[in-house]
């Protein structure tokens, strides 16, 4: 075991001394010893129940022979962090999470670990960490939260409370009306209720192998979560048993299923970010572009919030990831001979799986369209690509050319669109906000819910090299690379230039000749970092542009 290291023999006396100061005895240590890897904490509602989740599986690891040991990992509520400077401090806290994960680990020599994430960035922090660990390893999150409900009896979300700020200022909702969103759209602990960012990783997580069935959609309330939890700490232990290492279950083949469920599923587009981040750790390579070819063959199957109105209860209640995976295999769509974290292939994980409601997950010959949820863009402007959630898309914004409106931040353009001053037909382009220009890569779901709630998501498209929350619907492209700060075409577009999307044939254009981009490049300037001490300005120098899925190099 690899805590003998810590445990055994005269020489490690001094070391046992302290694992008895911790109470542990020696029939404890003569167990393995389970690292349980808790994001507990008391600001993110998706958080705030972990702690009841750890308990559970520290019972199962108990139940099964072993000896579980909690240690924290930080997170991030990226709702919380919205719309101000704590934004620039969530996706740099992905590898914050891994590498202090790293250390802890290592440290002290767990034998085995079980890892408790549930939001946008813990999640593929920890499956970061895992790859790069490569012990035996599991994962168990919260679970999403429940859906709120109005006082008029409609089912609502998050994303419904940022479009009511846009509606509030756009003389559509009054004051009364905004509170009814405020109290009633999270009704509960979990991850928000949409196929936003965690839950779109909570449920690529199950997808990839690494967490049982259920782990994406059990709902954070159910008792069901805390028994998957027990199961959980029970299997972490086979897993060390049979010396299953996440490497063993994260291989191409299962990057490749991820990504498949990811276009049935309709994520959000920061999986963009994390899976190649996550792949890179298990030494497995990502082409941006395979997103293309992924979803030309894969039909979208399912429009949760925000793309339509059902939540994360309703996938559960239909059977959960598992009926997605059920639908893809039978258009041969996944590998299902991949090892899986419950010790069976794909194959047999799904044998007895059923699609309970053909409402909620579409059949794979009814699908709500014949390709799958993202599309990555190339062109001038996007050399590198760039990315956007096409099943959150109106029809009539799926080809559009309009003229540029220019921004150097999310805040002056959240004030020209609450001042009223962008207008039907607007390409909206807020720049500098890409993983070196922020620094941090802050997600745009202010402005991108302010045009919603401005009644303009039907006429007005926003582009930028920052990213967008799993909140965001509509024409919302992210992820523009190379980034303004790095020198991207971004940086040279000016204030009415054209520029002219079109997403079914996968491309973006600045429509500015050649000649007259050369002369503006030779006049630009890059803009002093904004911020120039501290952990983002290290950041800032070790990211990579975001079609590497901003990792540090």
């Amino acid at each position: 075991m690899n805590s003998d290291l810590i445990k055994k023999g005269v020489d490690r006396a001094p070391n046992r001394s302290l694992l008895y100061a911790l109470g542990l005895t020696d029939e404890e240590l003569s167990r393995p010893l389970i690292g349980v890897v808790c994001s507990h904490n008391e600001i993110v509602p998706g958080h705030m129940n972990l702690d009841k989740i750890a308990d559970a599986v520290k019972a199962g690891v108990r139940a099964a022979g072993g000896t579980p040991i909690m240690f924290p990992a930080i997170a991030v509520c990226d709702g919380i962090a919205m719309g101000h400077i704590g934004m620039k401090y969530s996706l740099v806290t992905r590898d914050l999470i891994a590498d202090s994960t790293e250390a802890m680990v290592v440290a002290h020599q767990f034998d085995g670990l079980v890892m408790i994430p549930n939001c946008d960035k813990n999640v593929p922090g920890l499956l970061m960490a895992a790859a790069r660990l490569n012990i035996p390893t599991i994962f168990c999150s919260g679970g999403p939260m429940l859906a709120g409900r109005l006082k008029n009896g409609r089912r609502t979300c998050l994303s419904h409370m940022f479009e009511a700020v846009g509606a509030y200022h756009a003389g559509k909702l009054d004051e009364a009306g905004v509170k009814d969103y405020e109290e009633n759209n999270c009704p509960s602990c979990g991850s928000c209720s949409g196929m936003y960012t965690a839950n779109s990783m909570n449920c690529l997580t199950e997808a990839i192998g690494m967490a049982l069935p259920g782990n994406g959609t059990i709902p954070a309330p159910y008792s069901a979560r805390l028994r998957l939890a027990k199961k959980a700490g029970m299997q972490v232990m086979e897993l060390v048993r049979r010396n299953i290492r996440p490497r063993d279950i994260m291989t191409p083949a299962a990057f490749h299923n991820a990504e498949t469920v990811d276009m049935a599923l309709g994520c959000s587009t920061n999986t963009m970010l994390h899976l190649p981040a996550i792949a890179n750790e298990a030494n497995v390579e990502m082409d941006l572009d395979a997103a293309n070819r992924i979803s030309e063959r894969t039909p979208n199957l399912c429009h949760l919030a925000p793309a339509g109105d059902t939540f994360m209860e309703d996938l559960e209640q239909a059977g959960g990831v598992s009926a997605v995976m059920k639908e893809l295999t039978k258009k041969d769509l996944l590998d299902t001979s991949v090892m899986t974290c419950t010790g069976r292939t794909m194959a047999e994980n799904l044998k007895n799986v059923e699609n309970l409601n053909p409402e909620v997950v579409r059949p794979i010959d009814n699908p709500y369209s014949t390709n799958g949820g993202i599309a990555v863009l190339r062109g001038n402007l996007a050399v590198d690509g760039c990315v956007v959630k096409q099943s959150a898309v109106v029809p009539g914004m799926m080809a559009h050319e309009g003229p540029a409106r220019v921004f150097d931040s999310e805040d002056e353009a959240i004030e020209a669109i609450f001042g009223k001053k962008i207008n039907p037909g607007d390409v909206v382009v807020i720049r500098y906000e890409g993983p070196k220009g922020g620094p941090g890569m802050r997600e745009m779901l202010n402005p991108t819910s302010a045009i919603i709630g401005m009644g303009l998501g039907e006429s007005v498209a926003l582009i930028t090299d920052g990213r967008f929350s799993g909140a965001t619907r509509g024409a919302a492209i992210g992820h523009v690379s190379p980034e303004a700060a790095a020198g991207g075409i971004i940086a040279l577009v000016k204030e009415g230039d054209l520029i002219a999307i079109d997403i079914p044939n996968c491309r973006i254009e600045l429509k500015v000749s050649d000649e007259e981009l050369a002369r503006r490049r030779a006049s630009w300037v890059c803009p002093e970092p904004r911020v120039k001490t501290g952990y983002l300005a290290r950041y800032a120098k070790l990211v990579s542009s975001a079609d590497k899925g901003a990792i540090l190099l």
